[in-house]
């Protein structure tokens, strides 16, 4: 069993604080060492299972074996921690089988958070679960994912609702929801872990929750572990618009080809840990920038807030009042949804193609290629940060 540590007011086991450092490296996207991620991984690992994971390394899967020899401890002791860690927690993510099988550490966030929460109800959350909320949510709020996308990255992209697209001259088939699932035969669905855990800390906006959605042979592996249920192209469809209806809006990753599968949520500027990024942080280097963006076409603005209302973003802000009175489009802020065009009761507000916008990646290979500069831009940062 490790001794005891310090770290700031917190008596930790050398295990966990071993294992909060891995979770702190830059190529997991971690936050500085803190208080709040000390008491995270204190909740999500026993000590039992802090000792084993200690001896992990960011982005080296290794096989129970591997492990038990780096830990001098027996294969017997150490396979049922990780299995426990893999299958039940879903802490770490593993691929392969018996004694071919090996674990891999992944980022908090996105990774072990979406993994933990990843299911098909809400009903199934344990206390332990409520706990991992909180403490991730106090987590987040340090704000940590901010260093690691001074340079964009561009991972995610938000389509256009529906209503607006569907009578888009100028869009692509990557802005439209239908075409992105003509790529796939196979379906999931399950429960919006942003949401979720909103709602587990006692903060949820009362948003629809099963519009978690994945793609591809994925889907198949997951529907399997019981954490998502299978689903149909039409019902993800069918629910993507109920979603739209409730003002949220759909992302996607940006690469539009994989053999793996694609994801997509719908999301809420309250809850979604992508768009918080923004609105809380104002750092949108994750999500790629729009393909079209709102313009008043014609005159006879009222100013009556209610595209302000329906931004999510925070993108569209009323100043000023009485005859003074204007709406202010930060442009920073905003995805492109097309929710402030939809809620526009005049159709003042339109959207409108952005000049130069540049295409998502055919796939992962050609993502890889364009945006590895500004990874590595970005961790260098990173480290430089923990090392000061």
């Amino acid at each position: 069993m490790s001794s005891l540590n310090t770290f700031g007011e917190y008596p930790v086991s050398e295990a966990h604080l071993e294992v909060a450092r891995l979770y702190s490296h830059p190529s997991l996207l971690g936050p500085k060492m803190c208080d709040e991620l000390i008491a995270f991984v204190g909740h999500m690992l026993s000590d039992e299972e802090a000792e084993v994971m200690r001896y992990m390394k960011p982005w080296r899967p290794r096989t129970a074996a591997g492990l038990a020899k780096a830990a001098g401890r027996s294969v017997d002791e150490v396979a049922p921690v990780l299995h426990r860690l893999a299958h039940e927690k879903y802490v770490l993510i593993s691929f392969g089988t018996g004694r071919h099988e090996r674990f891999n550490m992944v980022p908090i966030v996105p990774g072990t958070f979406e993994s933990v929460l990843m299911r098909v109800s809400p009903d199934s959350v344990t206390e332990w679960h409520r706990r991992f909320a909180e403490l991730y949510e106090a987590l987040f709020e340090t704000g940590f994912l901010t260093d690691h996308f001074k340079k964009p990255t561009e991972a995610v992209r938000y389509l256009p609702v529906g209503e607006v697209i569907s009578q888009e001259p100028m869009a692509l088939p990557s802005d439209r929801l239908e075409a992105v699932l003509e790529r796939f035969d196979t379906f999931a669905i399950g429960v919006c872990q942003c949401r979720l855990s909103k709602q587990l800390v006692g903060e949820g906006c009362g948003g629809m929750l099963e519009t978690c959605t994945v793609m591809g042979p994925i889907s198949g592996v997951l529907v399997r572990q019981g954490r998502m249920k299978q689903a149909s192209r039409k019902d993800i469809i069918e629910v993507k618009a109920a979603a739209e209806k409730e003002g949220l809006i759909t992302w996607t990753m940006n690469p539009e080809n994989s053999r793996f599968g694609n994801c997509a949520c719908s999301c809420c500027g309250c809850c979604c840990g992508i768009l918080r990024v923004v609105t809380d942080f104002n750092a949108p280097g994750f999500i790629a920038p729009p393909h079209f963006m709102p313009e008043v076409k014609k005159a006879g603005c009222k100013q009556c807030g209610k595209c302000v209302q329906a931004c999510q973003m925070k993108a569209l802000v009323l100043t000023g009042d009485g005859d003074s009175m204007r709406i202010v489009h930060r442009s920073e802020r905003c995805i492109g949804c097309g929710l402030c065009a939809v809620a526009c009761p005049n159709g003042i507000r339109a959207m409108r193609p952005v000049p130069g916008y540049k295409e998502p990646p055919g796939g992962w290979f050609t993502y890889v290629t364009r945006y590895t500069p500004a990874y590595i831009s970005n961790y260098r940062g990173a480290r430089a940060a923990r090392r000061a």
